[in-house]
């Protein structure tokens, strides 16, 4: 097992996080990472530039097969190294738990970092958009940050909302924008709210239920639309593509085109940006325009902002007729003259101080003229103009208007006498008095009336209302509450209680009275904030459960947990702060060292001695950790300490000082002057008058090994002495060798056939007898055990024949070899060459002659089958063929002629020999 700090060291760079690099604990908590760098979230890791290289543990434990290793162990810092193992185990047993939990709970700052880079890249693509909007002077910038705003919601994921699911807008999503408020909605959403909308208005107030055209109002800003303009495909936000393909490089729901469409109010220009959500931003055009009262001079301006004002008096002359307007030049018509005079009322009488801009005023007082007739006076309060003609003047009707009177307008008009007739206040009766003057009386006939409701009949007074007590059962306009009026006549009125349902925000519930139908989505807003409360973004009410809240650029103002002064900068957040990183910087108390070691006052241990799961059955617990200040570890200063064997000075860590081993082999020269000590790196005591360094001492191994020295060429053999200085003596071996023939076993001594030189080993290889092998020519070598190839020499006498095989003759085998000598036949041989040929032939046509004759007679055979022989006596056609005496005795023939050939060969044959 290497040492801790060895262990760390060896997790650097890219070997960082892995698994394989970290033993397990001894908790069962397998690692993620053992590596020297300090990972991040992180709790007691050691930076690996802390600790440089060299041994300690193991230092120790292997120099103790040693006397002096025996002492090592011995010593304080042994202890030492055991809490160092200890404290090694439980921060790498903790670091995989403590990432992941930091990982959950915390954002880091390098994700803080990237998110702040896109949304400055964001921020600043947005910036230069809209940027020539806002170089000049006078823009009105409200309508330009409202489609800011429109712009930055739609490249954001989430951001859009459909008011009427409160559910996200994706990008591959078909929706509607309305054209009041620009708000978006699901297109079947949007669909549903119209078609809902259009049947309950129908279902109320028309009879014929659908046949009419109403409209329906947008869910957020009551925009209505026709029943025509129900959206049914799904466009581009210009209103240009049909089903707009998703780019990941536009903006979503955009079909990239330029937008225009007409600026509101209408300029005479269209938009230049690309398709995009919300309303148009103010006309970026410039035009030559002067100011409201036309004193200045034209100046260019955007279209969006050409009516300005030049800030010089108006000048214009006022109502009153008397003053001018003095106001900075302004748009429309002049405010009323501000100035206050003495003015008469419209009849003369009063005089007061009124505003200059209201000269006609009315007093309270009755006009009080003498009318034309000189009887009466005038009652009107102040008026303008003449005050007419005596109202009792001219001819007048009697109070129930049937006669008609001229009198003078000093008398009353007289009763007619007759019957009043007059129609009563139940509009069915009339007066049957006389002519009278004043209302009529109360009409007192008794009727049979009908309560209002129409189920109940009685007999009262005309004058008197009938009002039955059954109350109304009919369902109103909500269809959930009953009428439950009085005598109610059917015309039931509208629900007049809280509809009270929860809105789809889950927070409140609809104010409005009981309807049908969905229920509008809820106007509310929430402010999301982040936990500092600085920055906040603003959502419908109902999305603030799933809405992240917003990114914070405030720094943490938390004060620190453990004992540093100030914590590490960080972004504000939510949770607990994450752990600081910053190095201890306690004093050790054995070596007046400061700890580098990152802070570890609040490291994250788990919790051991829970309750363990009884059986399979039960499901184990959720392992938990607990916060506690961990010791500082031993001091990882490294202090230059030469090893046991002088062999390298190394740094070793501070708590670790002390004899160690480097783990080389020791290396000095042994006694035998050819082997060094194998031994690990260990302790050598001098000897006395020694002056070499790399002379072994008592403490090296004593070599026990054989000679090792290389051998003469050939020599496999051992030396027979132990390791030894100086030259290593003859060897005197007996090898068993095989001859030159390879038939005989030979003993010879080793060095003799390892000094001799070829000839004396060919010598030395010979057994002296012939050799066995065979020539080409298949006799015996006649020479003595020799190497190499056999002399190709050979005399023997051997048999030659000529082609016929009759004439033979003996030659030297050699010659014959080497084609040298041949024999050729004679005319003897060539005689019986023509008659074995002679032979042959006549065979030959005899045997045709033979199957000549045979197909003649099957010939005639056949054509005297088809001679008309008759059906009943029908017999085999037999065929007598006389056979030649050739055939009769053709086989005791060429059985004379063989054996007579044979005689004579054979005669022929040995008078030659």
């Amino acid at each position: 097992m290497e040492a801790s700090w060895r262990q760390v060291a060896s997790g650097r760079g890219r070997a960082r996080g892995r698994a394989s690099a970290a033993p397990s604990s001894g908790n069962g908590v397998h690692l993620r990472g053992a590596g020297g760098g300090r990972e991040k979230g992180s709790v007691g890791a050691v930076p690996s530039g802390a600790i440089p290289g060299g041994v300690a543990t193991t230092a120790a434990a292997r120099s103790s097969n040693s006397p002096a290793g025996s002492q090592a162990l011995q010593t304080p810092a042994v202890h030492e190294l055991v809490s160092q193992k200890k404290f090694e185990e439980i921060k790498k047993a903790n670091q995989a738990a403590a990432r992941k939990l930091v990982e959950e709970h915390f954002s880091s700052s390098s994700e803080e970092e990237g998110d702040e880079d896109f949304e400055g890249k964001q921020g600043r693509i947005v910036a230069n958009t809209f940027i020539t909007y806002t170089t000049q002077t006078d823009g009105d910038i409200r309508e330009l940050e409202r489609t800011k705003q429109y712009v930055n919601e739609a490249f954001q994921a989430g951001a859009m909302t459909c008011l009427i699911c409160i559910a996200s807008v994706k990008r591959n999503q078909a929706v509607w924008s309305c054209l009041g408020c620009f708000c978006i909605f699901h297109m079947p959403c949007i669909q549903k709210w119209a078609k809902d909308s259009q049947f309950l208005v129908s279902s109320v107030t028309d009879d014929d239920f659908g046949k009419r055209g109403y409209p329906w109002p947008c869910p957020k800003c009551r925009f209505e639309y026709k029943r025509s303009e129900t959206p049914s495909r799904y466009y581009c936000y210009c209103g240009k593509v049909e089903d707009p393909p998703l780019d990941p490089w536009l903006v979503p729901h955009s079909c990239g085109q330029v937008c225009e469409r007409e600026f509101k109010p209408p300029c005479g220009h269209k938009c230049l940006l690309l398709c995009h959500p919300g309303p148009c931003p103010p006309c970026p055009k410039m035009v030559t325009t002067t100011c409201y009262c036309k004193k200045a001079k034209p100046i260019p301006r955007r279209c969006s902002a050409k009516e300005w004002s030049c800030q010089l008096p108006c000048g214009r002359k006022l109502l009153c007729g008397q003053h001018k307007c003095g106001n900075p030049c302004h748009a429309g018509s002049c405010q009323p003259c501000p100035r206050v005079s003495r003015q008469k009322c419209v009849c003369g009488k009063k005089v007061a101080e009124r505003s200059c801009s209201s000269p006609l005023w009315h007093c309270d007082q009755v006009c009080g003229k003498t009318l034309p007739c000189g009887n009466h006076t005038c009652e009107q309060v102040c008026h303008v103009g003449a005050c007419g003609e005596c109202p009792r003047s001219g001819k007048r009707f009697c109070p129930c208007q049937k006669s008609k009177f001229s009198l003078p307008c000093t008398e009353d008009v007289p009763t007619c006498g007759d019957s009043c007739d007059k129609v009563l206040e139940c509009g069915i009766h009339r007066c049957s008095q006389r002519c009278h003057r004043g209302p009529c009386e109360t009409c007192r006939q008794e009727v049979e009336k009908h309560c209002r409701c129409g189920k109940h009949t009685k007999r009262m007074p005309c004058h008197k209302p009938y009002l039955c007590e059954t109350k109304c059962v009919k369902m109103r306009d909500c269809q959930k509450h009953q009428c439950r009026r009085k005598c109610c006549p059917g015309n039931c009125p509208p629900c007049d209680q809280n509809c009270g349902r929860t809105l789809g925000c889950r927070n409140h519930k609809c104010p409005s009275v009981c309807h049908r139908g969905s229920c509008y989505p809820c106007p509310e807003t929430v402010d999301v904030k982040c936990n500092c409360g600085n920055t906040k973004v603003t959502v419908p009410c109902g999305r603030e459960r799933t809405t992240r809240p917003p990114k914070c650029k405030e720094q943490c103002s938390r004060p620190p947990t453990c004992h540093h002064i100030s914590q590490e900068k960080h972004r504000c957040h939510f949770g607990s702060c994450p752990p600081c990183h910053q190095p201890c910087q306690k004093v050790l108390e054995k070596c007046g060292h400061l700890c580098p070691a990152p802070c570890h006052d609040q490291a994250l241990i788990k919790q051991t001695g829970r309750h363990q799961p009884t059986g399979p059955w039960e499901q184990p617990s959720e392992p938990a950790f607990i916060q506690t200040a961990l010791p500082c570890p031993p001091c990882q200063v490294p202090i230059p300490v030469e090893c046991l064997g002088k062999h390298e000075v190394s740094p070793l860590p501070c708590h670790a000082l002390g004899p160690y081993s480097c783990k080389r082999v020791c290396g000095r020269i042994l006694d035998c002057q050819n082997h060094t000590c194998m031994k690990e790196c260990h302790k050598v005591t001098k000897i006395d008058g020694s002056t070499g360094k790399n002379k072994a001492g008592p403490e090296c191994l004593h070599c026990e090994e054989g000679c090792s020295r290389p051998r003469p060429l050939g020599c496999l053999h051992p030396c027979v002495l132990p390791c030894h200085p100086g030259e290593c003596p003859p060897c005197v071996q007996m090898l068993r060798i095989k001859c030159h023939c390879k038939i005989t076993s030979l003993y010879v001594e080793c060095r003799k056939i390892t000094t001799a030189d070829v000839n004396e080993k060919n010598l030395l290889s010979c057994c002296k007898n012939q050799c066995p092998k065979e020539l080409p020519c298949g006799h015996r070598c006649k020479e003595m055990c020799h190497p190499g190839e056999c002399p190709f020499n050979c005399n023997q006498k051997v048999k030659l024949r000529c082609p016929c095989k009759r004439i033979k003759k003996e030659l030297q085998c050699n010659k014959v070899r080497e084609n040298q000598v041949s024999i050729e036949c004679d005319t003897t041989c060539k005689e019986m060459k023509r008659k074995a040929s002679e032979i042959k032939e006549a065979e030959a046509k005899a045997a045709y002659e033979e199957e000549k004759r045979r197909q003649q007679a099957e010939l005639e055979a056949f054509e005297n089958r088809l001679k008309g022989r008759r059906k009943k006596s029908r017999k085999r056609d037999e065929v007598a063929v006389e056979l030649s005496p050739w055939q009769k005795h053709k086989y005791y023939l060429l059985s004379v002629c063989g054996v007579v050939v044979v005689m004579f060969a054979w005669y022929i044959t040995h008078d030659v020999d």
